[in-house]
């Protein structure tokens, strides 16, 4: 259980994929001008990231490594995410038509997302069993939800202020994104 809670805390504050390891951030910077798009592109993630690091265990278990093919591992998660970032595409399509337009190009994107291909990667390297492996998943993906949804807002609020005109658009985008990264390693120390 103390395994359990360790990998919760560290993978969402202490090895944040887009504050600590700064992996998945053309979304992260392209899609957190607004709350509401943010969310959707972090549920999307979120999905995308546990359901991968199921489906990438189970390939590498009972594919990969049976048959010696462990050097495959790298396009075989690749192509699993793929898969399944197509199957959020067409559902966010059916389902949500503003916010697909409102994701764009970032949707699609995610297949290139490093964080997801990287939380697969690192659940074979740390060696985590399917259980860990899923929770390591998911809970990477919602530390990436928290940190692009404060972006979000963050972004929204500084849009409304009275900011200086250097500040404005990606500038202040990326100062804040640094703000940001050293408050997450803040929680360094916690783990």
């Amino acid at each position: 259980m103390s395994e359990i809670l360790t990998i919760l805390i560290g993978s969402i504050f202490v090895n944040n994929f887009a504050m600590s390891r700064f992996y998945g951030i053309c979304p992260f910077l392209g899609v957190s001008k607004k709350l509401e798009t943010a969310f959707g592109m972090g549920m999307a993630v979120t999905f995308v990231m546990s359901v991968a690091s199921l489906v990438a265990y189970l390939v590498n278990a009972f594919l990969l490594i049976p048959f010696g093919l462990e050097y495959l591992q790298t396009i075989a998660f690749i192509l699993v995410i793929a898969v399944l970032v197509q199957i959020v595409e067409m559902a966010i399509k059916k389902m949500s038509p503003s916010l697909y337009q409102a994701l764009g190009v970032y949707l699609p994107l995610i297949t290139t997302n490093c964080a997801v291909l990287g939380v697969a990667q690192l659940n074979v390297t740390e060696g985590y069993n399917l259980i860990l492996s899923v929770i390591n998943g998911a809970a990477s993906a919602l530390g990436y939800t928290l940190s692009i949804c404060l972006f979000a807002g963050i972004r929204e609020r500084l849009a409304i202020g009275n900011m200086p005109k250097w500040m404005d658009g990606f500038t202040g985008a990326l100062i804040t994104a640094g703000l940001m990264a050293v408050a997450f390693n803040g929680f360094s120390g916690l783990i």
